[in-house]
């Protein structure tokens, strides 16, 4: 719908408004599940690979099929979420990530996926996990949309989106114990069945959405635009090439950061585990301090350089951290360094956000979508490509690109202007539908 929301005043998250906090705090846990359904296959990687014979170049394309599956449904998943109510989505969400997790607990079995073979039966459940999960974070947007007051929707988006750091810090020590003690298979099945005590508790406790439209603020004046002027801003494609560089240096330790310390900094399992949550653990206070740091810089130095103050250095000195990390022969320094190399990515997140709010308008939705496309489009090359150039150039040699993408992606900011004049208020896609459509 091309419409903006102008909110009018209201006191926000009021203490009164329980069903919508509900939905928040369920929407965290979800998505902390869904999150650790997403990557449990990263922390199980070196007892899969070894009993199943696959490379690291075949592993990372497990890796790589979720995300394709997860990148390319992110525009159909969207208008999902506006055909389907948010408790019969999530519901299904979940009920399938168990089964998919479950599933992939027997590749290799006799029966499952013998004929087909171990790595084609991975590739294939991976990306229909990565499309089962496209719709979380479109479909809780909106949902946050519909039943939040406009004045703190980006709290409770930032609620939300923190909550990745739940699910990716506790999958490593979690699983990584399972594993060493029972079995990666084990480990798998206990990540489904997690998922599937979330399906149970999601039913059980969100409102209905009957409750929630009693709950949430009343609809404002939707003002009418179009998409076009939007399209035709050179610092929404400057952003958009950022982020998307931004996407391919993060999902480098999403998804190699464990193997690389087990494999070539030769680490313990559970010492990596334990190691591979320092980041996610990191996340919870960094992605929201960026966020608060960005807007302080706004109030100082105006929209444009204060968008900037956060990013530029952040980006640089991750670039930095990542090369100390790459070329140190100590083990425990380099660790260390792709930790805070990790968490200066991460930081970045609210102002890519905030200014991507700022750019779009009443479009935010649309620009939201393309510029999370781009990043996912980076995480799809990343996993398959780093370990491609690592096997044929060394680790090395394959961090030290990362680290270049990382400064390009920094100076990519210095195209990006946003005008004070030109903002508009930023607003979910759809405006209160009726509750059969959520």
């Amino acid at each position: 719908m091309n419409a903006s929301l102008t909110a009018p005043p209201t006191s926000g998250f009021a203490t009164t408004n329980r069903a919508a906090r509900r939905l928040v705090l369920m929407l965290m846990m979800v998505a902390s599940v869904g999150y650790l359904c997403r990557v449990d296959i990263t922390v199980v990687a070196p007892h899969l690979m070894a009993e199943l014979h696959l490379s690291q170049p075949e592993m990372g394309r497990v890796f790589g099929a979720f995300l394709l599956g997860y990148t390319f449904f992110q525009i159909p998943s969207g208008w999902l979420a506006g055909r389907v109510t948010t408790r019969a989505l999530f519901l299904a969400l979940a009920v399938g990530w168990a089964a998919l997790t479950f599933a992939s607990a027997l590749v290799g079995r006799p029966y499952f996926g013998v004929a087909l073979g171990a790595l084609p039966a991975l590739l294939f459940l991976r990306f229909v996990l990565g499309i089962v999960a496209a719709p979380t974070y479109p479909a809780a947007g909106r949902a946050i949309s519909l039943s939040v007051a406009p004045v703190v929707q980006g709290r409770a988006n930032g609620l939300v989106l923190g909550s990745i750091g739940i699910g990716s810090a506790v999958a490593p020590p979690l699983l990584g114990f399972v594993t060493v003690r029972w079995g990666w298979r084990a480990a798998l099945v206990g990540a489904a069945l997690l998922a599937g005590v979330a399906a149970v508790a999601w039913r059980l406790i969100v409102p209905s959405p009957q409750t929630l439209m009693a709950a949430r603020p009343q609809p404002a004046r939707l003002v009418a635009r179009g998409h076009a002027s939007l399209l035709r801003r050179r610092s929404f494609w400057f952003l958009t090439a950022s982020y998307t560089l931004q996407g391919y240096v993060g999902y480098v330790f999403v998804f190699w950061f464990f193997l690389y310390l087990v494999q070539v900094r030769k680490f313990e399992l559970l010492q990596a585990a334990w190691l591979t949550t320092l980041p996610w653990i990191l996340s919870l206070i960094v992605i929201p301090l960026g966020g608060v740091a960005s807007d302080w810089g706004v109030k100082r130095w105006g929209s444009t350089w204060g968008r900037r103050s956060v990013p530029v250095p952040a980006m640089v000195l991750a670039a930095g951290s990542l090369l100390l990390g790459a070329h140190t022969r100590s083990a425990i320094l380099a660790a260390a360094s792709l930790t805070i190399s990790t968490a200066l990515v991460l930081v970045t997140e609210g102002p890519y956000w905030a200014s991507m709010t700022q750019i779009s308008g009443p479009h935010s939705g649309t620009g939201g979508g393309v510029m999370n496309f781009g990043s996912n489009l980076g995480g799809l090359i990343s996993p398959v490509f780093t370990p491609w150039l690592a096997a044929r150039a060394g680790w090395e040699m394959a961090l030290a690109l990362a680290a270049l993408l990382a400064i390009v992606g920094a100076l990519l900011w210095l195209g990006i202007t946003i005008d004070p004049a030109e903002e508009k208020p930023a607003t979910p896609q759809a405006a209160w539908p009726s509750h059969a459509s959520r």
